[in-house]
């Protein structure tokens, strides 16, 4: 059977979690590619509220896989934070699999992501903090920590003390910070090693088995395209590949296996952290639809910022992930607005631009050109059909399918598993 895969379309938020949820009733993996505890998906079910910043968003399901691909890096006190909440919640948690290859972060990367940020100033990228940027950068550098060397005291030692030697010395030359202690972050090591061991497995090998069994799996992303560290608002952008190319690599499998792409976009747009986003709301408005709609980070707290839909970068990151479908999120929002606005294009130095820009110092000065629709005074939040919709919310619908050029299949008019609207069968 096929992989399908759930991308986030804009820059992240989009409320993949929900979806996850959603579908994984039909599957029996749901696997992270990418990404670490800098993404937050929330998941709303009969068992409760969820954050989930590591753990697959399929957890809820007790005969459902759990996957954290090689592509993902862990920090293994969230994970091992989540996983007994998790527990402590009456949720099983013994189908997750950690891959042996995933990269750990480790301490010193956490505290260089939080001097490298500090030491831009003016010009912070708005990382989470967390430490996955730098691990990432071991990571291409051949000098990180993976999962299955937590398991390996005897070959761990030496290869910790030679990069924290080399790590220390940036800490304290560079940034003028207190040095790490070896033997503490040996032992703390040694210590996630034997919590996680009975979760590491060769998950590349587990993933093409349930295939070959003609099991479904569904990929979940994580942060979204346009965050994408070749694709995305470089250098405004996340550590790794949020979209599809990233689930190839992210987990070791076939392409030829993945059937199926979801992409999930918000009714409007939202983006945490610096960069250009030419739709972008301010002032009162702004913290008005903010307070309204709930926008701040489901892992940092921070305050969202909110635009119009932006049909050019929603088209781009289609054309990308080669999109078989959209879900629209949180089209209830937008109830009771007198109008709403789609983003049909930019204008930028006296020109017409009709193409999302590579160059982020083009799309920092572009400027949006609109088209203004009716709004609608009926409500569409926990509408479970299309015939519930007013029919300035469908023409909403209709007109985002045209310009994207992707059927919409699902909308989300509520963060509860039933507050949903099938509007094409999904085949997953």
């Amino acid at each position: 059977m096929p992989a399908f895969a759930v991308i986030g379309g804009q820059w992240g938020d989009e409320g993949k979690g929900k979806v996850i949820d959603y579908l994984a009733e039909g599957v029996s993996a749901v696997v992270r590619y990418a990404g670490g505890n800098n993404a937050g998906h929330t998941v709303v079910n009969d068992k409760g509220e969820f954050q989930l910043h590591l753990v697959p968003s399929g957890i809820c399901w007790p005969d459902v896989y759990g996957i954290i691909g090689n592509g993902v890096v862990v920090d293994p006190e969230v994970l091992m934070g989540e996983l007994n909440e998790l527990s402590d919640r009456g949720i099983e948690t013994d189908k997750l699999c950690i891959s042996e290859r995933a990269h750990v972060i480790m301490p010193y990367h956490v505290l260089l992501d939080q001097l490298e940020e500090e030491a831009r100033g003016n010009s912070a990228i708005g990382t989470t903090g967390r430490g996955i940027g730098p691990t990432y950068v071991d990571k291409t550098a051949r000098m990180g920590i993976r999962v299955g060397d937590l398991l390996d005291p005897e070959s761990l030692r030496p290869r910790l003390e030679q990069t924290l030697a080399f790590k220390n010395k940036l800490i304290t030359a560079v940034y003028g910070a207190e040095p790490l202690s070896a033997e503490e972050v040996l032992e703390k090591s040694l210590e996630w090693g034997n919590q996680l061991r009975p979760y590491v497995h060769p998950t590349e090998q587990l993933v093409q088995d349930l295939l070959d069994q003609d099991q479904k799996i569904l990929l979940e992303g994580a942060q979204g395209t346009l965050l994408d560290l070749d694709h995305g608002s470089y250098p405004y952008v996340t550590s790794s590949s949020p979209s599809i190319g990233g689930a190839c690599t992210g987990l070791g499998l076939n392409p030829r296996s993945i059937e199926g792409v979801l992409g999930v976009y918000k009714a409007y747009s939202t983006r945490v952290g610096g960069g250009p986003m030419p739709t972008e709301v301010f002032g009162e408005t702004a913290d008005v639809w903010r307070k309204m709609a709930n926008e701040f980070g489901a892992t940092t707290g921070r305050a969202r910022r909110v635009g119009w839909f932006d049909a050019l970068a929603s088209r781009y990151s289609q054309q990308v992930n080669g999109f078989t479908g959209i879900v629209l999120t949180r089209l209830d929002i937008l109830d009771g607005f007198p109008s709403v606005k789609i983003c049909v294009g930019y204008r930028a130095e006296g020109q017409d631009i009709k193409r999302f820009p590579s160059d982020t110092r083009l799309l920092e000065k572009c400027e949006p050109v609109y088209e203004e629709m009716a709004g609608w005074d009926a409500p569409t939040a926990k509408a479970t059909s299309l015939s519930q919709l007013p029919d300035n919310a469908r023409a909403y619908v209709n007109r985002i399918e045209e310009l994207v050029g992707c059927p919409v299949q699902i909308i989300s008019t509520g963060p509860s598993r039933d507050e949903t609207i099938l509007v094409q069968p999904v085949v997953v």
